[in-house]
């Protein structure tokens, strides 16, 4: 399992949110190239990049910032989600330098586009699905959907997704621990590679993951930035786990 720093945009800044209200940001950093310079010095093998703007303009905002990231660290693999719902945005992102581009909110309500997206730009599209009580969240989290996150996951079986990145909504930037049962439940009803976001909040949560198995990654944000998880022990945990 790899464990992915996550760099969220808001405004040009590095900010945390709670349970995504734009609202309730927290402000870490106003230089995203020094933010994400710190987390490569420490390991990161993978960032995840969110533009916050952008997932509740429709279209990228904070994509400067992310250009200059994927530029710097161009050995790096990065992945990017927030305002993606065209094919010219996974271009114009994959163009910059960025690894893999995650459709949200898009996959939602045209899943087609996904389909679409792994054709044209084969190996390089992630599937975001945000869920609250199981149920898909879109626009930034600000609608929930009477639709389950697992059946929306199974329809993206054959179309070439490098992975899906499941956040539990109730949890990110809590600092409560990882819903386990509900990322065991989606990675077990799928074949995709699951990469678990929302509530890492220490080592005892990596320790969760690992053991629990079947999962690909782990994003984490508050806790890494509030010196609460150790990036590097926790990779190197991963590193040396058997099962």
């Amino acid at each position: 399992m790899i464990v992915i720093p996550a760099i969220d945009l808001k405004d040009g800044q590095c900010v945390r949110l709670r349970q995504g209200e734009m609202e309730d940001a927290t402000v870490f950093s106003d230089d995203p190239l020094a933010t994400a310079r710190h987390w490569v010095e420490r390991g990161a093998r993978r960032l995840h990049l969110v533009d916050l703007n952008g997932a509740f303009a429709g279209n990228p905002v904070n994509g400067e910032a992310v250009t200059a990231i994927a530029k710097e660290f161009p050995q790096l693999p990065v992945q990017i989600g927030g305002g993606i719902r065209d094919l010219h945005t996974v271009e114009r992102y994959l163009d910059a330098g960025v690894t893999w581009a995650i459709i949200g909110t898009a996959a939602v309500k045209n899943p087609d586009l996904v389909r679409q997206a792994c054709r044209e730009f084969e190996g390089h599209i992630i599937v975001g699905l945000d869920a609250k009580d199981g149920l898909v969240a879109t626009e930034g989290w600000a609608e929930v959907s009477d639709q389950q996150a697992t059946e929306l996951a199974k329809r993206f079986e054959d179309c070439g997704v490098s992975a899906i990145v499941y956040t539990d909504i109730a949890r990110d930037g809590m600092m409560q621990g990882v819903n386990i049962p509900a990322t065991l439940e989606m990675a077990r009803a799928v074949q995709i590679p699951i990469i678990a976001s929302g509530g890492v909040s220490c080592i005892a949560d990596i320790e969760q993951l690992l053991e629990a198995g079947d999962i690909y990654g782990a994003i984490t944000g508050r806790a890494i930035y509030e010196d609460k998880l150790d990036l590097a022990e926790a990779q190197k945990l991963c590193d040396s786990w058997k099962q």
